[in-house]
């Protein structure tokens, strides 16, 4: 079993490193770059390599293109691109589906790796057959996979949690600086500049787009159709039509605040009644029967004393 397991291993690697051998080619502008010393302006001004998904290292040069492969298969088998690219927006990441599905190959393969090394540890003391020990490295692989993409749903929920939580103080903290006497690009940068969080990076992103060119309406819009919150939604579009049409910003903040504030008491109320019967676990299977052992327990000690 070990040996199989191990000429199985090098056999792979050295497939792998022939396909990255012969694969590999020179970037064009790689091979003409050396003609063009003397011309500056040209070697300036050709466009640049898009960046790799991981550090460039011996090791991602050689299993690199095996991996990207490997993610685009994974890629087809799953689908909904879409979803993900949607998802990594909303809890601010950077990376593109491209990345998110190598991170998703690269957590299937340690999850192969690990329950593997497991098979052979046990396969020392028992016998392990080989069949089957393929069958659970490869379902090892698909659980590491989708724990990556339930990781990332995890993450959005808890970025937009904190979102809804800051969303009153924002707000406030707006309606303060617009009621001194700012305005409302003014206020915002003054939030952005005082205050931390997921929903002070969103904001940024809008101050931002403000600056680069884009209405103050259109990047509100945007930030409502980005987060895909209700609340959030509420907040941007109020905010969007109170600079187009000069409605009063305060009360429109103001206002924004307490829906946000009685919005997160609803929540807690529905999360209660939720857990409702959650917390009865422990009251039936722990409070009530030590109640019901010292209620009971010194009748049984005195019917003991007393019987002959």
């Amino acid at each position: 079993m070990i040996g199989a397991v191990c000429g199985l291993g090098l056999a792979g690697g050295l497939l792998l490193v022939a396909s990255a051998v012969a694969r590999r080619r020179p970037h064009l502008a790689d091979r003409v770059a050396p003609y063009l010393q003397d011309l500056p302006h040209l070697v300036g001004s050709r466009p640049e390599r898009p960046a790799v998904l991981a550090p460039a290292t011996v090791w991602w040069a050689v299993f690199g293109p095996s991996i990207r492969r490997l993610a685009g298969f994974v890629g087809q088998v799953l689908g909904g691109s879409a979803t993900v690219r949607r998802r990594l927006a909303r809890v601010g990441s950077r990376d593109t589906v491209e990345q998110f599905r190598v991170q998703q190959v690269l957590w299937g393969l340690a999850a192969f790796a690990g329950t593997a090394g497991l098979l052979l540890l046990w396969s020392l003391r028992a016998m392990v057959a080989p069949l089957p020990g393929l069958i659970v490295c490869v379902v090892a692989f698909a659980a590491g996979v989708l724990a990556r993409d339930q990781i990332l749903s995890r993450d959005v929920r808890e970025r937009e949690q904190r979102m809804v939580e800051e969303l009153p103080t924002v707000a406030d903290l707006m309606a303060l600086a617009v009621a001194a006497g700012e305005g409302p690009m003014q206020a915002l940068e003054r939030v952005v500049a005082t205050s931390h969080g997921a929903l002070s990076v969103e904001l940024r992103r809008v101050l931002g787009a403000v600056r680069t060119g884009t209405g103050i309406a259109q990047a509100f819009d945007d930030l409502g159709a980005r987060t895909a919150l209700p609340s959030i939604a509420r907040f941007s579009e109020g905010l969007a039509i109170a600079v187009e049409r000069g409605t009063p910003l305060v009360d429109v903040l103001h206002a924004q605040a307490a829906d946000a504030r009685e919005a997160g008491r609803r929540s807690l109320i529905e999360v209660g009644a939720r857990k409702e019967v959650t917390m009865m676990i422990p009251v039936v299977f722990l409070i009530l029967p030590v109640t019901i052992v010292f209620a009971f327990w010194p009748g049984v000690v005195g019917l003991n004393l007393v019987t002959p």
